[in-house]
């Protein structure tokens, strides 16, 4: 274990940045209350430089050089996320408190636990992407997902985030029981909870039945992590009724994590490479195919017939967890290869790629709010925004058009990584379905997109824009800024994510779709 420490010097730092964030956010003092955020922004800025001086591979890991990618790439968009939830929880208690009409109680006061929560989540996170061992990974993935179970909870006042909450602690508490009940399955069939010894039992003895039922059941109960067909039924409802950064925070925190997850269990298993392209075990692979196809499939049409922005973006995401599927089923490219061949770059890329422009269309959201207090959720809502603020107009113009994948954005070059990596791999049919999706994706997108640039501000003198929370409006300038302006280091970006990506597992040259296996 203890050569492990020197890459878990971020997650060490996060860890005690939260334990100060616990003590400073109960404090009696508001002078003191409010520097929670200021040690979670420094807590992130030093995990980051530790990230990049992190050691540059972990020789136990099936992907030995991702670490820095993805500990860096968490740090970056939790500092984003981070700028994005000031002010989402106890923001009227202390007004009431500043205006002399309540005084401070730790028992009603939330601000400790909830950034602690926030930092155990990102914590988890980083923890995943240093897994070797399914035991490791079963804990970084609760101690990823358990904290947003209450994050959207506390994120309102309201009945609506409480029902949101309890409706993703069951799936939740669900999706852990089956893709835990998958690892007990694959340690029956190695013997081992090890990784890297699971890929090198099935390299030497091939795939038995049930190490295959195993990676099936695992994967499944991973796809809720993801909000794909068929766990994705809690994705709508809990987008809509947690605060829009909490959303936000949800689209890409257990998303990453999930992905981490499915890389690392398929992984295990190892692609085969022929004529054809290359293939994961049948099984699995037809399983990948299937939930693939359906996710971006569904996704993109439920959005079609959304009224509500945050359900809109929910039932996106959904079908963006169906296009990074399609880099998973392609594989790495043999030999290394060009990042435009690589699935596996492909899925880092778009990772990043998504935290960015997804953090600034909810972003947008946040940053409005009726007289009443509620939060924006409709198309009126954010009918004739350019207008009214070109700040947070343009922003949400240029996030919707990156996640639309509209060139030269840096949505269309993660888009494009994954049709390329698809292609390479003799998925056809595959990426056809990819490229109508994106085609029906690009509707509902140019809806948002006209009802921000092209319409009239609604005339109902009810919907106004919030100034109290000034760093949400940062957190959109900066979004849809980043959009463009990575474009400029974006071939750095792909080099970057292909050398992350690199598989130390078992690729074989047979065949594609016969993976050896094994009659128990």
């Amino acid at each position: 274990m203890i050569d492990k420490l020197p890459f878990l010097w971020p997650e060490i730092t996060l860890f005690l940045t939260t334990c100060v964030v616990m003590i400073v956010g109960l404090s009696k003092s508001y002078e003191v209350r409010k520097t929670c955020v200021l040690f979670c922004a420094f807590g992130l800025v030093i995990a980051a430089g530790l990230a990049i001086n992190s050691p540059g591979a972990n020789p136990g890991s099936l992907f030995p050089q991702w670490i820095p990618y993805f500990k860096l790439v968490i740090a970056l968009v939790g500092l984003g996320l981070l700028l994005l939830v000031v002010g989402t929880v106890d923001r009227r208690l202390e007004e009431r408190i500043a205006s002399g009409k309540a005084s401070y109680s730790a028992l009603y006061a939330v601000r400790a636990e909830f950034y602690a929560f926030f930092m155990f989540s990102l914590t988890g996170l980083m923890l995943c992407a240093s897994a070797d061992d399914l035991i490791w990974l079963f804990l970084a993935l609760e101690l990823t997902s358990l904290p947003t179970y209450m994050m959207v909870v506390i994120s309102t006042r309201g009945t609506r985030s409480q029902e949101a909450g309890v409706k993703y602690f069951f799936l939740g508490a669900l999706s852990a029981a089956i893709f835990l009940y998958g690892f007990t399955l694959l340690y029956g069939a190695t013997g081992t909870t090890d990784l890297q010894a699971i890929a090198q039992h099935f390299a030497d003895n091939g795939i038995s039945s049930l190490a295959i039922a195993g990676l099936l059941i695992s994967v499944l109960g991973v796809l809720f992590k993801i909000a794909a067909v068929p766990m994705h039924f809690y994705t709508a409802d809990v987008y809509q009724g947690a605060a829009s950064p909490v959303s936000a925070f949800l689209a890409f925190v257990p998303k990453t994590a999930g992905f981490i997850a499915i890389l690392l269990l398929v992984g295990t298993a190892g692609w085969s490479f022929g004529s054809n392209g290359s293939q994961l075990p049948e099984a699995l692979h037809w399983m990948l195919w299937v939930v693939a196809a359906v996710t971006m499939t569904l996704g993109n049409v439920m959005a079609l017939l959304q009224t509500s922005v945050k359900r809109v973006l929910a039932y996106s995401s959904i079908a963006h967890s169906g296009y990074m599927l399609v880099g998973v089923i392609a594989g790495p490219a043999v030999g290394g290869g060009e990042y435009w061949k690589n699935g596996l770059a492909a899925v880092l890329f778009y990772l990043l790629s998504y935290g960015v422009m997804n953090l600034g269309a909810f972003a947008v959201l946040a940053s409005l709010e009726k007289k009443n207090g509620d939060e924006v959720e409709t198309f009126d809502d954010i009918r004739g925004l350019c207008s009214r603020c070109p700040v947070l107009g343009w922003s949400m113009v240029l996030s919707c058009l990156s996640l639309l994948g509209l060139p030269p954005l840096l949505g269309f070059l993660g888009k494009f990584g994954l049709f390329t990596s698809g292609i390479s791999a003799g998925l056809l049919p595959l990426v056809i379905i990819l490229g109508l999706n994106s085609a029906i994706g690009a509707f509902y997108y140019l809806k948002i997109i006209a009802t921000v640039a092209l319409d009239k501000p609604a005339e109902t003198g009810e919907r106004y824009v919030t100034d109290r929370v000034r760093s949400r409006r940062i957190a959109a300038m900066l979004s849809g800024l980043g959009v463009v302006v990575l474009i400029a280091i974006g071939q750095e970006l792909m080099s970057a994510s292909n050398e992350a990506s690199t598989y130390a597992g078992a690729i074989s040259e047979r065949q594609p779709g016969r993976a050896s296996a094994t009659q128990d």
